[in-house]
């Protein structure tokens, strides 16, 4: 990973929690400074309630991820995604009925991360958020969903698709950043982002299908975040 100073949000948490450590709002306080990027989107309910379920551990695990947003947002698209992939790559792999005792749940990336874990679906998401925070247009990004021909198990990833060259994968079964050709134990079902949802008919040809919003987990994770456009 990349090392920097780091933000002045992040050096102004923690020297304030070394030099003053007492109630619960303080906590609170000290995490927000810490969400320049991010703190629009998430009430102060939410916050409290998260320093509350996950602790100082979840707390710490977010600011990581706030610091990584500050120390690449002048890099290279293809180093942002490289960087991206590796540091949500690290979470442990949790299934849904495991880890929210639900069948299936999109959890959001504050959710991923603050309890140090998710499946597929939950870390494509993470990566798709946080690229469209570092400036990454929606229309070059792609939640895709896929079936994973080794393990014989619907799987998801991130697609990329650059201005020029072949799209490329994003995923937690394969750590390295490969053009979608070299994928061929991946096999496209359906994608989406902001501006669609698309159906593949084979691997180099698919069809518009209409709007993501079509998906209710994609309504409902919006709806939780508090996001009317992505």
């Amino acid at each position: 990973m990349i090392s920097s100073p780091g933000s002045p949000f992040v050096w102004l948490r923690y020297c304030l929690q070394c030099c003053i450590r007492c109630s619960r709002w303080l906590s609170v306080l000290l995490w927000w400074l810490s969400w320049p990027l991010f703190a629009g989107n998430l009430s102060s309910e939410i916050l409290h309630k998260v320093e509350l379920e996950y602790g100082q551990p979840g707390l710490q695990r977010v600011a990581r991820w706030e610091q990584l947003i500050w120390d690449i947002r002048y890099l290279a698209t293809e180093q942002q995604l490289k960087e991206v992939n590796d540091f949500f790559n690290t979470l442990r792999f949790r299934t849904d009925q495991d880890h929210w005792q639900q069948a299936d749940y999109w959890a959001t990336p504050v959710e991923t991360l603050a309890s140090n874990g998710g499946d597929c679906e939950d870390f494509a998401i993470a990566k798709y958020f946080t690229l469209r925070q570092l400036g990454v247009p929606a229309r070059n990004m792609r939640i895709t969903y896929v079936k994973a021909l080794k393990i014989n198990e619907p799987h998801m990833v991130l697609t990329y698709y650059p201005k020029r060259g072949e799209p490329l994968v994003l995923d937690i079964l394969v750590s390295e950043l490969l053009p979608a050709s070299r994928r061929t134990d991946l096999l496209p079902v359906y994608s989406f982002n902001a501006d669609g949802l698309w159906q593949s008919k084979n691997r180099n040809e698919e069809s518009l299908l209409g709007s993501a919003d079509e998906i209710a987990m994609w309504r409902n994770l919006k709806q939780r975040l508090g996001m009317d456009t992505l």
